[in-house]
């Protein structure tokens, strides 16, 4: 335990995160309508997806089986709206937890974002939009 924070362990720490971490977003002037306009009124919908990504990803309980890009390929982002997503992301994780699942988090959405930004270029230069 460091400075009163523990690791991620469970559901409840997965909610924790995915709450704070969307609270965050939500209220970014930046994050907040490019979200808000994907996602409009079926946020309870989206952040129960994220519980389920995040609780497959950390704690390698298989509730998630969907495909977490194709909703992305259109998103009108570009480098700044991940660099923003994880600055807001480590924000999140540094405030709340410590140890080896937020560190594998950390790395994880790091990677997922470095991911997301290269498919979604190669998806914009595309001559045929197909996600097959």
């Amino acid at each position: 335990m460091m400075n009163g924070r523990t690791d991620i362990e469970g559901m409840n720490d997965i909610k924790l995160l995915v709450d704070t971490f969307y609270d965050k977003v939500r209220s970014d002037s930046f994050l907040g309508p490019v979200f808000d306009a994907r996602i409009q009124d079926r946020w309870p919908q989206h952040l129960e997806k994220m519980y389920t990504f995040w609780q497959t990803v950390l704690l390698e309980e298989h509730t998630y089986f969907g495909a977490p890009f194709p909703p992305h390929a259109n998103l009108p982002v570009d480098h700044q709206h991940f660099e923003q997503w994880l600055t807001l992301f480590t924000k999140t994780i540094d405030e709340l937890f410590c140890g080896e699942k937020a560190n594998e988090a950390l790395w994880r959405a790091n990677k997922m974002a470095q991911m997301f930004e290269m498919k979604i270029e190669h998806f914009r230069n595309q001559k045929f939009k197909t996600l097959v």
